[in-house]
């Protein structure tokens, strides 16, 4: 089989990874894309050990260390997501840019004069 074929078949996929991180707001989306991306490396690290007919399966050993950290990634980032989603009530990325209190964040927004006519009123 010639190299190209599973190349070409990794660029694609990675193309498509590297679009879902950077379109999606769903943030297991955006982990799902990353997975994507680190599929596409390993079948171009098979598919050139395999073309190279190395002896020692660098690879293929590149590989198994690939699908350990990505194992790591996922876990690390649902656990991350479901705190997100805990906390905000959603998983939208653009929406988890403070990283405090969500009802400090709310606090923030408020324009200053409200503080002030809250103050007028009360006296």
């Amino acid at each position: 089989m010639h190299l190209a074929y599973p190349v070409v078949l990794a660029a694609l996929l990675f193309s498509v990874g590297v679009y879902g991180v950077l379109a999606r707001r769903n943030a297991v989306l955006v982990l799902m894309s990353v997975e994507l991306m680190l599929n596409a490396v390993n079948l171009n690290l098979v598919a050139f050990d395999t073309w190279l007919r190395d002896s020692l399966h660098a690879g293929q050993a590149l590989t198994l260390f690939t699908i350990t950290v990505a194992a790591a990634e996922v876990g690390l980032g649902l656990a991350i997501v479901l705190l997100l989603f805990r906390a905000r009530g959603t998983a939208d990325i653009d929406r988890a840019t403070a990283l405090g209190d969500p009802a400090e964040s709310l606090a923030e927004e408020t324009p200053a004069g409200a503080e002030a006519l809250k103050g007028q009123a009360a006296a």
